[in-house]
């Protein structure tokens, strides 16, 4: 079955993982081409939200632009044709097969590395976003991988509490929690998941 098209003017939460859960990163630098790939196809589409990148799975809250909201000059496409209609989830797709081809060539490896249909889950409520915002940040001390989440280096928690340049919707983060010191409070209160539990990966 096919999976139902990422639509403009909405809230997903985006994952999936590696192929019958084999990794998805090895060492440093992939973490790295992955952001840069995501920039190169995502960014033009989408406002980035939350983020965290695992051994073997990933997590995203995005906002999927309206059409005219698209900056087609900044796109970048898996082929030379200019698409006539920009979808979300073609460039979904694109940023995932191009980081396969890399790692297959960098690594020697063969076939697909990411499950097939990415899944996605519509956020409509401020409650979901924020418990999302928290779970996807939260991820690594959930899976043991750290104590803290300041700790681990791959997710969008230290860009929101920085003061650096990006890219992600910094601002907007922290309105949503009313203002950072609440954003910190909240990601040290282990709120209850219970609401979400049935819209999340493990």
């Amino acid at each position: 079955m096919n999976p139902i098209p990422l639509e403009n003017g909405k809230y997903y939460h985006i994952y999936n993982r590696g192929n019958n859960g084999i990794d998805l990163f090895y060492e440093i630098e992939n973490y790295k081409h992955f952001l840069r790939l995501y920039e190169k196809y995502i960014d033009p589409v989408a406002e980035t939200y939350a983020w965290c990148l695992m051994k073997n799975h990933f997590h995203i809250l995005v906002y999927i632009k309206e059409t005219e909201e698209i900056d087609s000059t900044k796109l970048e496409y898996s082929s030379t044709d200019k698409p006539k209609i920009v979808i979300a989830s073609k460039q979904f797709s694109n940023l995932f097969n191009a980081y396969t081809l890399a790692m297959n060539k960098r690594y020697n490896r063969t076939g697909s590395l990411f499950e097939k249909n990415f899944r996605r889950k519509v956020v409509n409520s401020e409650t979901y976003f924020q418990k999302l915002v928290f779970y996807i940040h939260n991820n690594p001390v959930h899976h043991k991988f750290t104590e803290h989440i300041i700790e681990y280096p791959w997710t969008s928690y230290g860009t929101v509490i920085s003061n650096k340049k990006t890219k992600l919707q910094r601002e907007k983060v922290i309105e949503y929690f009313h203002d950072l010191e609440n954003f910190k409070y909240y990601h040290s209160s282990n709120p209850n998941l219970d609401e979400i539990e049935g819209l999340i990966m493990e």
